[in-house]
């Protein structure tokens, strides 16, 4: 028999899942019953069709969604128009312009070849998997299959059905290679030493810049050529890493004792959060070039662009680490001041990273949130996955032909792969830092 205290039901507290013997962990979740199959005939009556008004409200809803998932499969596999005599199918306005869709109507004429594009997304997927690979964990829970599918299949049903309206079998196979490059170097990572992990590290950032290199050919300026899927891909990329650490720094200056420092942060983080995103972005284009000196050459529009979208979302990073921050009980500091470490290192060892944790759920959604904010950029002018689909339908061959809902489905198609996915992965990683938990 057991000794010591014991919860409410009885239950030793050193029984507790999360922690030993006077550990208060979270307490066993108790094993639920499993649905006999027997039932099943009578939970269904009892829900839909227990009397008169449900069976009507069942055959009702019933009969609509069946409608609505005849018509949506009709839309997606069945799609065919008669267009002067000649039957065509609905979504040729997105295989016969994928190339637009994917890099936008102006990339070449940079100069920038096809291969060159090819060998930076594969240095690209090499530093992601660099990057993956440095932040696993063996001793973290597995990922249930559930999670699996969501973060694999999700991505892979947009790669096969992108790769599904290409004529040749040469992007097919570039994409196993590159996705082969990344699992290597994912692998590769998983095995490298803590003592060489900070010098992996870096070798992934030099990468990025690499991947970089390529993709613009060496030349900075052919950025501003960048459209379609690279140009929101790109956007998304460079504001996020920028954002994340200035939304940091104005937290912890918002939170500071200094006079100075504070009302600063302050009137930075409630201007910006009171101004709309299309209003800083206007801004960004036509007055953020009296900011230069004279005579000196100003930011393109889609550098522009990313200034603004950088600031916007920094004000509200910053409205979210200092959530974190406070949900920091104060004992933290005093344990770290009680051994004579310097309120730096308190911060930076103690106190931030427990707060970043805290922080991850809302840090996601706004960063999904800043992915999705960067289609507004067709306002001004850019011509991101959104933009392109104005030139595209105002060509000869799709002018008032009705290819409307296709391209605008396919776009909303790869935004919700690219949130989805990144949806799944916070979760996962939640998971592993045990966030909501002791």
């Amino acid at each position: 028999m057991t000794d010591g205290p014991k919860d409410d039901q009885g239950t030793p507290l050193g029984l507790r899942a999360g922690g030993g013997a006077g550990d208060e962990g979270t307490p066993i979740a108790p094993d639920l019953p499993e649905l006999p199959v027997s039932n099943i005939k009578e939970l269904f009556t009892d829900n839909l069709f227990k009397d008169a008004k449900n069976t009507v409200l069942t055959l009702v809803f019933g009969s609509a969604l069946l409608y609505a998932l005849y018509r949506g499969l009709t839309f997606v596999f069945l799609n065919t128009k008669v267009i002067d005599g000649v039957e065509r199918s609905g979504w040729e306005v997105v295989s016969d312009r994928l190339q637009i869709y994917m890099l936008g109507p102006n990339f070449l004429g940079t100069g920038v070849t096809l291969s060159s594009v090819w060998i930076g997304i594969a240095v690209l997927l090499a530093a992601a998997g660099i990057a993956f690979g440095l932040l696993s964990d063996p001793d973290a829970p597995p990922m249930r299959p559930r999670t699996r599918v969501a973060m694999i299949g999700a991505p892979g049903l947009g790669i096969v059905l992108i790769l599904s309206m290409t004529d040749t079998i040469t992007p097919k196979l570039l994409t196993v290679a590159v996705a082969a490059v990344a699992f290597v170097a994912f692998r590769l990572a998983t095995r490298v030493p803590d003592a060489q992990r900070g010098r992996v590290g870096l070798l992934a950032l030099v990468l990025l810049l690499v991947a970089f290199g390529f993709m613009t050919g060496w030349d900075p300026s052919n950025v501003n050529d960048f459209g379609g899927l690279l140009l929101t891909i790109t956007v998304s990329l460079v504001c996020i890493a920028a954002c994340f650490p200035i939304g940091i720094v104005m937290a912890l200056a918002r939170r500071s004792s200094f006079p100075l420092i504070r009302p600063i942060a302050v009137a930075y983080i409630e201007f910006i959060r009171g101004v709309p995103l299309i209003t800083l972005l206007f801004i960004g284009q036509f007055a953020l070039g009296f900011l230069f000196p004279p005579n000196t050459d100003t930011p393109g529009p889609i550098p522009r662009a990313m200034i603004m979208i950088t600031l916007f979302s920094a004000a509200y990073v910053a409205e979210i680490v200092r959530g974190g921050l406070q949900s920091v009980p104060n004992g933290q500091t005093e344990a770290g001041q009680a051994v004579g470490l310097s309120p730096l290192t308190i911060t930076r060892r103690i106190v931030l990273p427990q707060a970043l944790r805290n922080s991850i759920p809302p840090l996601i959604g706004q960063f999904i949130s800043l992915l999705k904010d960067t289609s507004l950029v067709v306002i001004i002018g850019l011509q991101d996955l959104l933009g392109v689909i104005a030139p595209i339908l105002g060509g000869e061959q799709f002018r008032f032909q009705g290819f409307s809902p296709e391209a605008y489905a396919f776009v909303g198609f790869v935004y919700w792969i690219i949130c989805f996915t990144m949806s799944r992965a916070s979760q996962r990683l939640e998971t592993r830092l045990g966030v909501g938990t002791r």
